[in-house]
Parts: C-alpha cells; sequence; structure tokens
C-alpha cells in the first residue's frame, strides 16, 4: 500500500479539541503464541474483581509515526530505534502505542516494539482518505500485528481513533478542517452523525476482527453523549482522556461510567501541555500558539512550566492505578515538530507540546536542521513511577 503523509495525532487532537467534544526481549519463537494467548486472556479476563489491588496491567507511552511536516522532522527508522530503546531502558514503560499512518512505518515500529519485548498497541489512524483506503490501510496492518502476535509477541489492535473526525462523511466537510468548523457551527444533525459513526465503526471491527485474533480495542472521545460506541464490538474500552478537576474524586466519578459495560479500560491518551495552567485547558492546549504569525509564536503572557506537566501526569497515573484500569499511555513521547526554544520563550512551540521529551535543533528556525531531544521532568516522573511498578 502506498505511503500517505497524513496528519500527525497531535494536529488531529488540536482540531478535535477546538470544537470542545474530542481528546481534549526479542520475539518468541512462533510455538510460544498459544502460552501468549493464555497469559493475555488471563490479564484482560477481569475489569475490576479479579484484579483488586493490582494497579494497572500496561504503563505505557504513545509513539506517532506520521510522515513529519519538515524535511528535518520527516520520519526516520533510525530515530525511531533510538527511542524505542529509550522507552524501553529509560522510562520503563512495558507498552507503546503505536500511532500514526503509513503502514511501512507502523510496522517497522511494531517490530522494534515487539523485539524488546514490550507490548505493541497497534492503532492505524489514516484519514482524510476515502472509507475503502482507511479500511485497507487498517486492513494491512492489522495483519502484521496478527503475525506479531503468533511469533509469541504481546499485541492489541485499536481499529482507530475518534473516527467522527477522521473519516470523510460522518461529520459534513471536506477535510478536517471543514469538520472542525462544521461542528463549531452546529451545522450538522447529531443523531444523523452518530449513526454514521455506528456504522463506521461496525466496519472497522468487522476489518479488525478478520484479520486479528487478539484483543480489539478502539480509541474514543471521552464524551459519551457524543460519541456513543457499541464496546459489545470490542474487548477493551478505550478512551481519549483530557479531563482536569481539583479534585481526585472527580476523576473517579467519571472515569466510572466506562465500567458499566464490564469491560477493561484503558486509556489510550492521557497528558497536557508544558506551561502554567495548561491542564485546565485540556485538549485545548495547542491553543497556545499563533499560527497566524509566520513563524508560529507562543501567545503573550504563558509561562512555561515542565513541573505543572509532570505534576499533572502524575497525579492522572496515580488515579489510574488506583482504580485497577487495564492500561493508560500517555500523550506522547515526541511531537518534532514543536521544537523548544531555551534561547527565545516567544517561539518555544514545546510549550504547547504534549510530549514529555523536548526536540531541540542545531539552528533554530530551520526547517532542514539536525534536532536532538531532552526529557522533560514529565519524562523523570514517569520512568520512576513506572520503574517502581515494573520492581514490584
Amino acid at each position: 500500500m502506498a505511503e500517505n503523509a497524513g496528519m500527525s495525532r497531535a494536529r488531529f487532537m488540536a482540531g478535535a479539541a477546538a470544537v470542545g467534544v474530542g481528546a481534549a526481549a526479542g520475539l518468541r519463537a512462533a510455538s510460544s503464541a498459544q502460552a501468549a494467548e493464555a497469559a493475555e486472556a488471563a490479564e484482560v479476563a477481569g475489569p475490576r474483581s479479579e484484579r483488586a489491588g493490582r494497579g494497572l496491567t500496561h504503563r505505557g507511552v504513545v509513539y506517532t509515526v506520521g510522515a513529519g511536516e519538515t524535511p528535518g522532522t520527516a520520519w526516520s527508522e533510525h530515530r525511531m530505534r533510538g527511542d524505542i530503546r529509550a522507552v524501553a531502558h529509560d522510562l520503563h514503560a512495558d507498552t507503546v502505542e503505536v500511532t500514526g499512518d503509513g503502514v511501512g512505518r507502523l510496522t517497522a515500529t511494531a517490530d522494534e516494539v515487539a523485539e524488546r519485548g514490550l507490548h505493541v498497541w497497534l492503532q492505524p489512524t489514516l484519514g482524510d482518505v476515502p472509507e475503502k483506503q482507511i479500511l485497507d490501510h487498517l486492513a494491512e496492518a492489522g495483519r502484521h500485528g496478527e503475525r506479531l502476535r503468533r511469533q509469541g509477541a504481546r499485541v492489541t489492535l485499536a481499529v482507530g481513533c475518534e473516527f467522527w473526525l477522521f473519516v470523510p462523511g460522518i461529520v459534513p466537510g471536506a477535510d478536517v478542517f471543514e469538520r472542525i468548523a462544521n461542528l463549531q457551527k452546529e451545522d450538522f444533525d447529531l443523531a444523523g452523525m452518530q449513526r454514521r459513526l455506528a456504522a463506521f465503526t461496525a466496519k472497522a471491527a468487522g476489518v479488525g476482527r478478520s484479520v486479528f485474533r487478539g484483543k480489539l480495542s478502539y480509541a474514543a472521545a471521552q464524551d459519551a453523549s457524543f460519541e456513543n460506541v457499541d464496546w459489545n464490538l470490542f474487548d477493551i474500552v478505550g478512551i481519549d482522556y483530557y479531563s482536569y478537576f481539583p479534585q481526585r474524586a472527580r476523576y473517579v466519578a467519571e472515569l466510572r461510567r466506562f465500567r458499566r459495560w464490564g469491560k477493561p479500560v484503558a486509556i489510550t491518551e492521557f497528558g497536557t501541555c508544558t506551561f502554567v495552567g495548561a491542564p485546565e485547558r485540556g485538549g485545548m492546549g495547542w491553543d497556545a500558539v499563533d499560527h497566524s504569525k509566520e513563524p508560529p509564536e507562543i501567545k503573550g503572557g504563558l509561562v512555561r512550566s515542565e513541573r505543572v506537566q509532570a505534576a499533572y501526569l502524575t497525579d492522572l497515573l496515580d488515579v489510574f492505578e488506583s482504580m485497577n484500569l487495564y492500561a493508560a499511555m500517555a500523550f506522547e513521547f515526541v511531537t518534532a515538530d514543536a521544537p523548544h526554544r531555551p534561547d527565545n520563550p516567544r517561539y518555544d512551540l514545546d510549550m504547547a507540546s504534549y510530549a514529555v521529551v523536548k526536540p531541540l535543533k542545531d539552528r533554530p528556525g530551520d526547517p532542514d536542521s539536525p534536532w536532538r531531544w531532552e526529557p522533560k521532568q514529565a519524562f523523570h516522573a514517569l520512568a520512576r513511577q513506572y520503574g517502581r511498578k515494573s520492581e514490584q
């Protein structure tokens, strides 16, 4: 299948948030597949009662594999391998949500995750193309996930992410930006949208089941009144979660609603940006950038704070652990197109990034410049919590 540049999840999430309804080691031999299936069934068996006091089963991070928005940030297999090594050895995650578009990028990354002995949460997210292409892309990625699973890797397949905005024809609009505008204007029929969404979700679940024999999931917006998923189609309830509450009990009360299906609950995304007040903005943190300027710049008055980002992530992680949820994946590892500018806060686009590492360019402002990343406080905070749990 031809590669598609598509849209990064960060840009997609920003669009969803704008309307207030979205995301605000090595492989074992094939003979071990049966044992892997048995272990997988056991760990997913009970959403709470059979796992009392266990905490999360999987702790991870989202790794996006889009093509990149500039030549300097184009996807690199060499860079990806280094990143996954850091996830395994330094972040101490046991799961990587491999998401994005381009079957080659998805499968190469899934292979690397599996080879390092980590749990692969494979989530293809091709968007803004006809339905058939999206489903074909899902099928090809899912078949590869099944091959990995049969070789003994731990693999979950998520059939997609918030289809109401990704998939043409569910919400009116020729592309994601037109769909956002129509949602903002409330220029759509909610009941009709939900019928079309349900129909496509069922198709995607059917495709997933046809190519993949492991556990199946989907990443839904946390507003169930808008995206009312039929979770009977899936083995694991997946939620992109960006709420902010001053009281811990409010998170617990909100998340309990997703238990009513009697299935394991996975937080397929959670996170915040890197400035004071970012958690209160939820999925709107990206709006700290004024894209009408060239180059884009941070809006006035914001104060960078890695501490705020780290505290929000660890506070939420504590909630998820206390509720014995199935999995939680921090969004995201790196946002290459949001470089950190310690020399010039006005252009420090990393402030508006949900990533737990910060990109630094050798030549700031040059789209072709080589770059590296450094861990933020959020990376170190997650590593401490993930590391403690892995030792228990």
